[in-house]
């Protein structure tokens, strides 16, 4: 796939709290290719949130696309990964290094923040991957 857009969210009960990830790959004509959704254990929300995005950009390679849009309702790493916010947490400098090394593997990756509203699906599939470790 030449271009894919991908939502991606992370869900924390309790910060930190039991966690998980939903993600939901588009082809350029928003087709769902794949649907994922994966328990984390206990860490935060903003971890969650990136490992989200790790994920999404995995399946961008996965999927040898040069092309990726990925959408998520977390402003802070949005702006984190696009250098209007500065990273403090040592451990989410070391995911940010990641998403970074990702990104060489695409021609181009925007990330962009939308609002929680449109990002249900990927919210639903995070939420269900915690519910499953009940």
């Amino acid at each position: 796939m030449e271009r894919l857009i991908i939502y991606v969210d992370g869900a924390s009960r309790g910060n930190p709290g039991r966690a998980g990830i939903g993600v939901i790959v588009y082809d350029d004509k928003e087709n769902v290719l794949k649907r994922i959704k994966q328990y984390l254990g206990k860490t935060t929300n903003n971890v969650a949130e990136y490992v989200a995005l790790i994920y999404g950009l995995q399946e961008g390679l996965l999927c040898q696309s040069k092309y990726l849009t990925i959408y998520m309702d977390s402003e802070l790493v949005v702006k984190q990964m696009d250098g209007r916010y500065r990273i403090k947490n040592e451990l989410l400098k070391i995911f940010s290094k990641q998403v970074e090394h990702l990104r060489e593997g695409f021609k181009k990756v925007e990330i962009k923040h939308i609002g929680r509203e449109k990002n249900q699906e990927a919210d639903k599939l995070a939420n269900q991957a915690i519910d499953m470790s009940l």
